[in-house]
């Protein structure tokens, strides 16, 4: 506003502006914690190299993502799943990314398989000794139901049960990572990008660990597309920065993230 009166004054003036190369552009985007990370990086690193364009990123959740980019709160919605029905949002896979159970350390555990973490989380398994474990009663940590990493969990774990709703419930993976860690006989999941030097244990699923290879083959089961959803007022700078997002092989690996290209397999439901 304080540019275009100034403007206005000096072409009032009779004197004559030059044309702006390049309009400055701000563009918005919020949703899922588990790509925040990414998203986050890429925004500084692609701002330094676009300087006429400014990037602001938020949290929230898939689920807040997705509604903000339908209502275009938001030029671009962040989600770890799928934006079903119809929608009118433009899908953008950027990343693949794995979630690990991660458990305190104290509990004694390393591995579960899917009937026993479907058990814990359901809450008709509530002690760690009934897993292998030690005598101590499990805390399980939820997320809330405006999560994507919830929702591909309970896709891909709880089977025919639902998760209890009884459970603690954080609603960032940064502080699930760090209450896991500090909580004894706690259990919950997240991003596996949270997980680098994390004081948790990363629990292996049917004995099957998140290794770059189990994700890309389908062995280890928690996992899913990261998308970055567009409307149709989204600014093309927008589709810009979702293409640097995806092609930057190095922050993807850096971060813990996988290239959509180098997927073995692939899932229209995720």
């Amino acid at each position: 506003m304080i540019k275009q009166i100034a403007a206005a004054a000096i072409l009032a003036l009779g004197a004559s502006l030059p044309m702006a190369a390049n309009a400055d552009v701000n563009l918005t985007a919020a949703g899922s914690t588990a790509l925040l990370p990414l998203v986050k990086e890429s925004a500084q690193s692609y701002q330094e190299k676009h300087p006429d364009v400014k990037i602001s990123v938020s949290g929230g959740g898939s689920y807040v993502g997705i509604a903000q980019a339908m209502s275009k709160a938001v030029d671009i919605g962040d989600s770890d799943v799928i934006a079903a029905g119809n929608s009118g949002l433009k899908d953008h896979k950027v990343a693949v990314v794995a979630f690990a159970v991660i458990a305190n350390p104290d509990s004694g555990v390393t591995a579960l398989t899917q009937k026993q973490i479907s058990g814990i989380f359901a809450g008709k398994i509530t002690n760690w000794k009934d897993v292998g474990g030690k005598d101590a009663a499990i805390v399980p940590i939820n997320r809330p139901r405006s999560s994507g990493t919830r929702a591909v969990f309970t896709m891909t774990m709880m089977g025919a049960s639902k998760v209890s709703e009884s459970s603690l419930v954080e609603d960032s993976s940064g502080t699930v990572v760090k209450t896991v860690g500090s909580t004894p006989g706690s259990i919950s999941y997240v991003a596996l990008a949270y997980t680098k030097a994390a004081p948790v244990t990363i629990i292996k699923v049917n004995g099957v660990d998140p290794s770059d290879d189990n994700i890309r083959t389908g062995k280890y089961p928690i996992w899913s597309y990261e998308h970055m959803f567009t409307h149709a007022g989204s600014p093309k700078e927008a589709e810009d920065f979702i293409n640097y997002v995806a092609s930057n092989k190095e922050t993807l690996e850096k971060l813990g993230y996988l290239e959509v290209a180098s997927m073995k397999i692939s899932e229209q439901n995720r």
